[in-house]
């Protein structure tokens, strides 16, 4: 037996669930991995700041702003 792997990004648990059915249907082994390679604390800051953002809570800075900071 030949052993690959296989990465896929189902939207929702309906998308998860007919990929089950695929893989039972042609009678394929398989494994479901929750693994997340991101740390959660990060996720969460990003999360926050995504949200600070929609909020207007975030600063504007120009490009000669930005330039300034590093002279």
């Amino acid at each position: 037996m030949q052993t690959i792997n296989i990465t896929a990004y189902p939207e929702d648990t309906s998308q998860l669930e007919a990929l089950k059915v695929v893989m039972k249907a042609l009678k394929i082994k398989f494994e479901i991995s929750d693994d997340n390679p991101y740390n959660p604390e990060f996720v969460a800051k990003i999360e926050r700041s995504r949200k600070d953002y929609l909020e207007g809570k975030g600063t504007v800075v120009t490009l000669d702003e930005l330039n300034d900071l590093w002279k």
